[in-house]
């Protein structure tokens, strides 16, 4: 049942993204993503003062059909970046949500201690102080596009899932983003159960391994302006990037000890971390500006995707062993690669 509460929130933003962008390209990005910060800051509210099982599900729900709050905020991004500087800029962006991915639990796990509620209460709080920034202080991005974006009908929004997928980069990208969304999440099913049937560590340890594994992936993602800046080529850097996580997850399958696994989940994490600033430019760079925001939210409803079958295949490949699950995200990143070099060819031509 936690499995379902969890994935609630992704198969509502699977649904609710797309048609959140949309909107962004015909009504401009700040109204969408006040709305959607709003309703995040009412779902936390409703989670704290939950009573039975239907309201957590309740809230979970409208938490993701209102969690456009991440595309519209790439697509803010991309409004207010060059070509040339649309790598580095979502770099800086992926950093703030891992550092957020980061410190969140910390503060939760000391505030849980002063009563169950308390982390959900401080949870609306800082989302509530989202909306006020968001209201007050930002501004627009979208000016050019959304006068002449159309407002497409959901079912056409809707029917642009499958067919974002025709086009050769940004269908291919979208895909690889995907594949690389479930091997990350298979790999943190396996993460967990390693570390607590194989190396046997406790909570508070597999909490501060899993800190660092983020933090890592922060490095990385600060270091694109760098990275960006001896290599042109953004599809490269995916595929280098891509072949290392493979073996990495490879190697993990094998591990034994805590020495060569937390090799392995560094090498990971320090690569994986390129994965989205490198995806994003890429999308960003092969659409219009009046539909920036519908085509990032179509992504980030399959990266939901990703985030769904990835545990759940990973549950599957348990069945037969732990290190399974290691060799099962493997193979999704092994995939991945393959799409990267059709990627390159592409952009060659």
């Amino acid at each position: 049942m936690l499995g379902w509460l969890t994935a609630s929130f992704s198969i509502a933003q699977f649904f609710a993204t797309p048609l959140l962008g949309a909107l962004s390209d015909k009504f401009g990005r700040k109204p969408i993503l006040v709305i959607s910060l709003a309703g995040t800051c009412i779902s936390f509210l409703m989670f704290a003062e939950a009573r039975s099982l239907i309201m957590l599900f309740a809230a979970r729900i409208l938490d993701g059909l209102t969690g456009g709050n991440i595309s519209v905020a790439q697509a803010m991004v991309s409004d207010s970046s060059t070509p040339a500087e649309r790598a580095k800029n979502f770099g800086i962006l992926g950093s703030s949500f891992a550092f957020g991915f980061v410190i969140g639990p910390a503060i939760g796990g000391v505030l849980s201690k002063y009563g169950i509620q308390v982390p959900f209460y401080f949870a609306v709080g800082i989302s509530l102080l989202g909306v006020l920034s968001s209201a007050l202080f930002l501004r627009e991005t979208n000016t050019e596009g959304k006068k002449v974006a159309e407002a497409n009908r959901y079912s056409e929004t809707f029917r642009s899932l499958l067919f974002i997928l025709k086009r050769p980069t940004v269908g291919t990208a979208i895909f690889i983003g995907f594949l690389l969304t479930m091997a990350q999440f298979a790999m943190i099913i396996g993460f967990q159960a390693f570390s607590i049937d194989i190396l046997k560590i406790s909570t508070s340890t597999m909490g501060l391994f899993f800190a660092a594994f983020a933090i890592v992936g922060i490095v990385a993602q600060l270091s694109v302006p760098f990275i960006t800046k001896m290599v042109s080529s953004r599809t490269f850097i995916l595929t280098f990037s891509t072949l290392f996580c493979c073996a990495a997850m490879f190697l993990a399958g094998f591990a034994k000890g805590f020495l060569i696994f937390a090799i392995c989940l560094v090498v990971y994490g320090l690569f994986n971390g390129l994965r989205n600033p490198m995806l994003n430019s890429i999308i960003a760079d092969r659409n219009k500006q009046s539909e920036q925001g519908k085509v990032l939210g179509i992504n980030q409803s399959y990266v939901s995707l990703g985030q769904i079958f990835g545990p759940i295949t990973a549950g599957l490949a348990a069945a037969c062993s732990v290190h399974a699950i290691f060799f099962l995200s493997a193979g999704y990143i092994l995939i991945a690669l393959l799409f990267t070099f059709r990627l390159r060819s592409k952009e060659q031509n």
